[in-house]
């Protein structure tokens, strides 16, 4: 069998997968504002590279006009817009031959239906690229980990042991899975995600993302009135004790700034920690307040090289995600392996 791993997210992409926002019972009154956001993220992607927006049938002219010319649109079936947990989680052999691994997807336990078109969207998506699938009976969500492409998966046990994922899967029987898949061979389990992420319960891509091998940057909020105040802190003791996959302390950036903006009459969270790393960028969430230009700076200084961009997402918080949720890197296969065939390319 061919092993295969995932590779970091800072590694070479080929491109970026986005989908459409079009769920009118999630995004109500605030349906327009979000578009308008995810249109901005897309165009701030594809300033560093190629970005895919994926529409459902009939609305592909709708993200068009929203997005412009410099993002490449195409029509298949979708249930909601969060790519970062329902596309495939794409990793690479020893040769750079590329596949997909296609978990099981269920709306995070089965908080929206319908989810059965978000649960065969991975085959699709690999179906059109032309990329290997490779099936996991789990179910996982690309917001639940972050991994290091050296061996080494963060996750929380608030959300991958949550019973309404994996009820008959033991935590190590989990482990397995994540290692069998993904090629890692140690996986850190932080105790928290946020205590106000009911709708991920709790994914590590709020709190916790690794910015380089031995590396991480996680949230810590400064304010004592905070309520992840005490748990960002448990979750920081987990990374100052344990070393990575290959034996190496973790360095730790914190991220002390939080923000909360105002959406349809109540206040939300934005999370800085919900980025994307792009080729020679990084695009995170802010809010249009003071903190987010300090926020900027501590994560620029985790990512020296990179230019790092902020873009307005408080709709997408309102709907329970940031920059991170909405995306979904396709690492670069090996030329000799791109080359074997045309559809490989993100924007075929």
């Amino acid at each position: 069998m061919t092993a295969f791993r995932m590779p970091a997210e800072w590694s070479e992409h080929e491109g970026c997968l986005m989908a459409w926002p079009t769920r009118v019972d999630l995004w109500d009154s605030v349906l327009d504002q979000v578009k308008g956001e995810y249109a901005q993220v897309a165009r701030a992607i594809a300033e560093f590279e190629p970005v895919t927006m994926v529409a459902p049938p009939g609305h592909g002219d709708d993200a068009r006009t929203w997005c412009g010319d410099g993002v490449h649109v195409v029509e298949l079936p979708l249930d909601d817009s969060w790519f970062r947990d329902s596309a495939p989680l794409f990793v690479l052999d020893k040769d750079g031959r590329r596949a997909g691994v296609d978990f099981r997807f269920n709306a995070w336990g089965g908080k929206h239906h319908p989810y059965d078109a978000d649960d065969r969207i991975s085959r699709l998506l690999l179906d059109r690229l032309g990329v290997e699938r490779i099936v996991s009976g789990m179910i996982l969500e690309g917001g639940a980990i972050t991994v290091d492409g050296e061996g080494t998966l963060i996750t929380t046990e608030q959300c991958l042991l949550h019973p309404n994922r994996n009820p008959d899967m033991s935590r190590a029987e989990i482990e397995a899975e994540l290692k069998n898949r993904l090629g890692v061979t140690k996986v850190i389990w932080l105790p928290y995600g946020g205590l106000l992420d009911t709708e991920t319960d709790g994914h590590v891509d709020g709190v916790c993302a690794f910015a380089a091998p031995g590396k991480v940057v996680v949230s810590l909020p400064d304010d004592p009135a905070h309520p992840d105040h005490a748990r960002m802190r448990a979750n920081r003791a987990v990374l100052e004790v344990t070393t990575d996959a290959q034996g190496r302390p973790l360095e730790i950036t914190d991220v002390p700034q939080t923000a909360y903006a105002d959406v349809a009459g109540g206040k939300v969270e934005v999370s800085y920690l919900n980025y994307y790393v792009a080729n020679g960028g990084v695009v995170v969430p802010v809010a249009g307040l003071p903190e987010d230009e300090d926020a900027l700076t501590v994560i620029a200084s985790a990512y020296p090289g990179r230019k790092v961009v902020g873009v307005r997402a408080a709709a997408v918080a309102y709907g329970g995600g940031g920059v991170h949720c909405i995306t979904q890197q396709i690492p670069a296969a090996s030329a000799a392996c791109t080359a074997v065939s045309a559809t490989s390319r993100p924007t075929a």
